[in-house]
């Protein structure tokens, strides 16, 4: 007969599954009710369980979210190699385009950046993610351009990627307004000009 492993008595075990629950349940609440009205309640009957499995994990609202959404944040998009400067961009922010307008992230990301406005944690969080996110992106796409010879030694990465995701930001998650069909193109050949004429 066959005898499973037990725990050590007294020993908390943490169960992947009932995780994956709580934080599928968090994301989805920040979507339909904001981080303002975000409670523990609302989370463990989304997911299935009883406060204290949440209370196992985090002590409190903020420390749930923040290591949720960093989590979240901090995962890495794909970061293209085409061979070209211009492949490279169209399939970036094809891929960020899409993760901007996703169901849960289109409602999700203004919150939350809405609140670090008022909670310094949250902002420090969210500044942490993007800045290492748009360090890796900057480093790369820029650095592949340069040595291409696509665009001129000295490119600036961060003045680049602030110009090649904060019109998409802008249009996706602020002002929410659709992307024509040639608006990618576009600002492909626009971004590569201004990078090109700032050196």
């Amino acid at each position: 007969m066959a005898t499973g492993k037990r725990a050590p008595a007294g020993a908390a075990v943490l169960r992947g599954d009932i995780t994956k629950a709580i934080r599928d349940a968090v994301m989805t609440e920040l979507a339909e009710v904001g981080y303002g009205r975000l409670s523990i309640e609302a989370v463990a009957r989304r997911a299935g369980v009883g406060k204290t499995a949440i209370y196992r994990r985090w002590s409190n609202k903020l420390e749930m979210v923040l290591e949720i959404v960093s989590d979240v944040a901090g995962r890495s998009v794909p970061l293209p190699d085409t061979g070209s400067f211009a492949g490279d961009l169209q399939l970036l922010l094809m891929i960020v385009g899409k993760a901007l307008q996703h169901r849960i992230a289109s409602q999700i990301i203004p919150d939350l950046m809405a609140e670090a406005s008022r909670n310094p944690q949250i902002a420090e969080t969210l500044q942490k993610a993007l800045r290492t996110h748009q360090q890796a992106v900057g480093d790369k796409l820029i650095g592949q351009a340069v040595a291409r010879g696509e665009l001129p030694a000295g490119t600036d990465p961060d003045l680049a990627v602030d110009l090649l995701l904060g019109p998409l930001y802008w249009r996706l998650a602020v002002a929410r307004t659709p992307l024509p069909d040639d608006y990618l193109d576009k600002m492909i050949v626009a971004v590569t000009a201004a990078l090109k004429a700032a050196n």
